[in-house]
């Protein structure tokens, strides 16, 4: 790697592999920055002077290849090219671990901005942001109506008993993160099981859906969803939880999540679930079960950066309070479930 190559891509051996696969794609020297703002897999904006692409890899150092499987980005978003969901183009996969040090994959650069607080938005006005939430929901619900084996995804997951092994997975997290005690954990994690919801029928899972993850150009269009990391095939309504139990991070303190959700126009916690049952025709009665659960594996994400951080394992900054935000999400949780019907 030469001294301009950003910490995980060598621009020289990725130029060699692209010439080696799609022969006649670079057509000038390549150039690379790292974007910014994500939390797991990193993602690169490269250019020869005259197109660009996105290149995504797992972090450095060791990870578990079960939980950043580049394949698995690479399928659903090839899979979903040419449905109503917009995605970017991809271009190709390498598994080789010798060319990067990890596998990684290209797709197409799409254009547009990934709106990450209320203040970008309410530049906009009240009724462009109340346009693009909407569209957000709609998007969502464009995603669950797409049939997993028309698009080559059958096998894309296990949607049987896909709630219980969720909540025994973020069970497992839990208890591998336990440096202290965690008042009413563990009651709401029994709650939750013994309440466990009869899912519908099983659609392609985005796994973090939320405003900062997708692009919206200048006509507030969604130009593509990113980050699919999470995906998989399960119930839909996990993915419509995880958006509500984002927008209520001010009562929660969940600071290290965007607050788009607060800008002037954008649609209330119930005007989204509304417009989601209304478009997809989903029974969404027990949304407060998924809600809470939303809130749990939150916490458990919390608890486990915040392991991390006591054990000195975290770099960078911005992690000192992230430990007192567990509890409140914690107690949210459990109230929300109390007010299941």
């Amino acid at each position: 790697m030469t001294p301009s190559d950003p910490p995980g891509l060598d621009l020289a051996r990725l130029r060699g592999y692209l010439d080696e696969q799609r022969p006649g794609l670079v057509t000038g020297e390549l150039t690379a920055e790292v974007v910014q703002g994500g939390r797991s897999n990193l993602t690169y904006i490269v250019g020869d002077g005259t197109h660009r692409w996105v290149v995504r890899r797992p972090p450095l150092g060791h990870v578990l290849p079960t939980a950043h499987d580049m394949a698995r980005e690479f399928k659903v978003i090839s899979g979903l090219a040419g449905t109503a969901v917009p995605v970017p183009g991809t271009v190709v996969l390498c598994q080789d671990t010798d060319v990067l040090g990890a596998q990684f994959y290209v797709m197409e650069f799409v254009a547009g901005t990934p709106y990450r607080s209320d203040s970008e938005l309410a530049v906009l006005g009240t009724e462009r942001t109340r346009e693009i939430g909407f569209r957000l929901v709609d998007t969502l619900v464009d995603l669950h109506a797409v049939d997993p084996q028309a698009v080559g995804l059958g096998d894309f997951g296990r949607p049987d008993g896909f709630l219980e092994r969720q909540l025994r997975r973020w069970k497992k997290q839990l208890d591998g993160s336990r440096s202290r005690d965690l008042p009413g954990a563990d009651e709401l994690h029994e709650s939750l099981a013994a309440k466990l919801p009869a899912s519908g029928p099983a659609t392609i899972v985005h796994g973090d859906y939320r405003l900062d993850n997708v692009l919206v150009d200048g006509d507030d269009r969604i130009t593509a969803v990113l980050d699919w990391e999470m995906s998989t095939l399960g119930d839909p309504l996990t993915d419509l939880a995880l958006l509500v139990a984002y927008a209520e991070r001010d009562k929660v303190s969940l600071q290290m999540v965007s607050n788009a959700s607060s800008a002037p126009g954008y649609p209330s916690t119930d005007e989204v679930i509304a417009r989601y049952a209304e478009r997809s025709g989903r029974d969404v009665s027990a949304l407060n079960w998924y809600v809470s659960f939303a809130f749990f594996k939150l916490a458990v994400i919390l608890e486990g950066i915040y392991f991390r951080y006591s054990k000195g394992q975290t770099v960078g900054s911005g992690f000192e309070g992230i430990g007192d935000a567990v509890a409140p999400l914690v107690s949210h949780g459990y109230e929300t479930l109390k007010e299941e019907k």
